[in-house]
C-alpha cells in the first residue's frame, strides 16, 4: 500500500508543478536584514491534505471491503470473540487484497505509471491510463441495480454507456455492491455454524442443562468442523474466485 501511495503521490506532484509554472513548492524570500524565510505553497498544502484521503479512497476501489467484511462475519460465526484479533484480520485482508488486485495494479503501472516515469507521457494522460484498469475492475463487480441507483440519485440522463459513468457514481455503487456480496457470502458461511448452535442448544435443553451456556459446548465442534474442512483455505479460495470469475 505504501508503494502504491508513493506512486500516486509522484503522479500528482509533477502535474501540480506543470499546471502552475514558476510556483515552487517552497518559496524563499530574503528580508532586508539578509535573513531568509521559507513558505510552502497552497498547492502543496492542499496536496498533503488530500493525501490523508487516499488510503480510504484506494481501499474503497479495491477488494478490501468484501474481504474484511467476510472475515469479520466468519469470526462472529465461529464465536471465538476477538480471536483472531482485528490486527490479524486487517493484515490478512490486506495481503489477500494485494493478491487479488495485483493484475489490476500491474496493468495500471505498465500502462500509466511506467511511461510517465520514463517521461513519455504527461501527468494528466498517465492518470487517465491508471484509472482505466480500476474502472474495468469496479464495473465487473458492480451490480447494474446499484449503479442505476446512483445514476437516478444524481439526476443524470445524459449517460449513454458505462464509459460515460463518472468515478463519483461508480465508486459508491461499487462499495454498495461489495457490501451486498460480502453479506451474501457471510450468510452462507454462517449457516453451518448456526446449525451446530441449534443442535447443541436443543440437546442441552432436552437434558435439562439450562444453566450451561450452549456457546461453550458448541465452540469446540465448530472449530473441529472448520479445521476438518480446511476452512481458512476454503474461505480464501472462495473470496479470490468471487473476483476472478465475476
Amino acid at each position: 500500500m505504501k508503494n502504491w501511495l508513493v506512486m500516486v503521490f509522484l503522479l500528482y506532484m509533477p502535474g501540480l508543478t506543470v499546471a502552475a509554472p514558476g510556483l515552487e513548492a517552497i518559496q524563499v524570500s530574503t528580508a532586508p536584514d539578509g535573513g531568509k524565510s521559507y513558505t510552502i505553497s497552497i498547492q502543496v498544502l492542499a496536496l498533503m491534505t488530500a493525501m490523508t484521503l487516499l488510503p480510504g479512497l484506494l481501499l474503497s476501489m479495491t477488494s478490501f471491503t468484501r474481504v474484511m467484511v467476510v472475515l469479520a462475519i466468519l469470526r462472529q460465526a465461529l464465536g471465538t470473540g476477538q480471536t483472531p484479533n482485528n490486527q490479524i484480520l486487517l493484515g490478512v485482508s490486506l495481503l489477500l487484497t494485494f493478491f487479488i488486485m495485483m493484475p489490476v495494479f500491474d496493468q495500471a503501472y505498465k500502462s500509466g505509471i511506467a511511461p510517465y516515469l520514463e517521461e513519455k507521457i504527461e501527468a494528466g494522460e498517465a492518470l487517465e491510463r491508471v484509472t482505466v484498469p480500476l474502472r474495468k475492475f469496479m464495473l465487473r463487480q458492480t451490480r447494474e441495480s446499484d449503479l442505476g441507483l446512483f445514476v437516478r440519485l444524481s439526476g443524470r440522463a445524459d449517460l449513454e454507456s458505462l464509459d460515460d459513468v463518472p468515478m463519483s457514481m461508480l465508486i459508491p455503487a461499487f462499495v454498495t455492491s461489495e457490501l451486498k456480496t460480502a453479506f451474501q457470502i457471510g450468510f452462507l458461511l454462517f449457516l453451518p455454524f448456526l446449525v451446530i448452535d441449534l443442535v447443541v442448544a436443543s440437546v442441552l435443553m432436552s437434558m435439562g442443562m439450562m444453566m450451561l451456556s450452549p456457546v461453550i459446548i458448541s465452540l469446540p465442534f465448530k472449530l473441529m468442523l472448520f479445521v476438518l474442512v480446511d476452512g481458512w483455505a476454503l474461505v480464501m479460495e472462495t473470496l479470490a474466485a468471487s473476483f476472478y470469475t465475476a
